[in-house]
């Protein structure tokens, strides 16, 4: 059936980052705000999803300050929240409003997450950054640690950890209604942006209307063109992570609850091909994960660019789900979720979920789903709101969720650097509390990446 600063010396090898390696889990926040108290906000990135994350931001409390590299996004916004302060740079932003913000969100390009969130936790400002958490395994580790460093309540921007779908599919996988877990398999449509180009060698002007040294931020500086913003910017590996890092904290998400997906031992990626400018067309990525805390060793496989599985099993499960579709047009509504979704396979049983966040209906062998128990949300960003004002920590908190799920999910990029040529590359070989690739020297600099311009973690 279906159903709806001194830190500094600390962080110089990514080795000194395993000591508190995933024993912090979620925490209060060192102050918080009183229940009748308006929370004061600064949104950096206020066009795309920065302007539902802005908007969320004015219906919980108030904008203070806004800050994009785009003058048209921005005045935009501020015809929303006309006395907020309005910058281009966050770092003025968070400078001069140190003392008049309490929590900050961050939707921009992938690239500069980890640096604007350092920066606002450094403060002590709770943060909502947009999914994935950051560009690189080395970030994602880094902002997990200091926000349990400094008490600050955050959530990352998966929203489909909020939905009551996706937590009772987890919470199904938490039991032994599948048996012992073998396969997990997640496929996306994207990516729906370019990808495949060489890299512009034309210089057009800058638009008068970007800030284009503010977008390029830690990145390697290099001359405008269209062809990187706005949105494309996520194909290119300078900017973005490309279709897994874009989708796999939605379509991950159910699967590393339930089934607590940390710490792979290895991945390989077979790919299209791509010329390490931008990611491939397509690409099929297989992690390894041993037993892991009573959960069985498991493989899990990723696809995009429009791959699929091709299992028995799973097409014995879609053909099982869709013929529990009532009319033609159910049926035609299920094929057309199914162009990304989820398959967890088990030595007892199967659960399929449709979709890219495990809100389209979930799908076992039996037409009645097990009875489990789980924990409704309010909203996701309502209980990023609640950790602020000394509630308890949003599920997709850094320290105890986000970071993890982030890091299992960037790995897999290792892979698809590995396999620039067409077909499958090389096994990378991972040591997850070292953040190290033992047989791979050559992807250290995707693990962590070098920081341009002046910016720094």
């Amino acid at each position: 059936m279906s159903r709806k600063s001194s830190r500094r010396q600390f962080m110089q090898t990514t080795a000194a980052l395993g000591v508190g390696y995933w024993a912090l889990g979620g925490v209060a926040p060192r102050e918080s705000r009183a229940a009748n108290e308006k929370i004061r906000f600064a949104c950096v990135g206020v066009g795309g999803k920065g302007a539902s994350d802005s908007a969320d931001a004015g219906r919980a409390g108030d904008v203070v300050a806004i800050c994009d590299i785009d003058d048209e996004r921005l005045t935009a916004a501020a015809e929303k929240w006309p006395n907020a302060k309005k910058y281009h740079d966050f770092r003025k932003m968070f400078e001069e409003n140190e003392k008049n913000i309490d929590a900050f969100t961050v939707s921009t390009p992938d690239h500069c997450h980890a640096v604007i969130a350092s920066m606002g936790m450094k403060m002590g400002k709770h943060a909502f950054v947009q999914k994935p958490m950051t560009r690189s395994l080395y970030e994602a580790r880094y902002l997990g640690e200091l926000a349990a460093k400094h008490q600050v309540a955050t959530q990352m921007g998966n929203q489909g950890t909020a939905n009551n779908d996706l937590r009772e599919a987890a919470a199904i996988l938490k039991t032994d209604a599948l048996g012992p877990v073998k396969e997990v398999h997640v496929w996306t449509n994207r990516p729906v942006w370019p990808q495949g180009l060489d890299r512009p060698t034309d210089t057009p002007e800058v638009p008068a209307n970007i800030h284009w040294p503010e977008f390029i931020g830690p990145a390697e500086m290099r001359p405008f063109n269209p062809a990187y913003t706005p949105f494309k910017w996520r194909g290119w590996w300078a900017f973005g992570t490309g279709a897994l890092g874009d989708m796999a904290c939605h379509t991950l998400n159910m699967p590393y609850m339930g089934l607590n997906l940390k710490d792979p031992t290895s991945v390989q990626a077979t790919t299209s091909g791509h010329n390490q400018e931008t990611y491939p067309s397509w690409s099929i990525i297989e992690y390894q994960f041993p037993e892991l805390n009573g959960r069985a060793a498991c493989k899990f496989m990723w696809y995009d660019g429009g791959k699929r599985p091709e299992t028995d099993e799973f097409k014995m499960a879609e053909e099982t789900a869709l013929g529990r579709q009532r009319d033609d047009r159910a049926r035609r509504d299920f094929r057309n979720k199914m162009v990304s979704g989820c398959f967890v396979l088990g030595e007892k049983g199967w659960l399929l979920s449709p979709g890219d966040y495990a809100g389209d209906g979930l799908y076992m062998p039996q037409a009645e789903l097990p009875k489990v128990d789980y924990t409704r949300s309010p909203g996701h960003f309502e209980e990023w709101v609640r950790a602020i004002k000394g509630g308890e920590p949003g599920m997709s908190n850094f320290p105890g969720y986000a970071a993890g799920l982030t890091e299992t999910v960037l790995l897999g990029n290792l892979a698809v650097w590995a396999a620039a040529n067409p077909g499958t590359g090389k096994k990378i070989e991972w040591d997850a509390k070292n953040l190290t690739a033992t047989n791979a020297p050559e992807v250290a600099h995707i693990v962590k990446p070098e920081f341009h311009n002046g910016y720094t973690l």
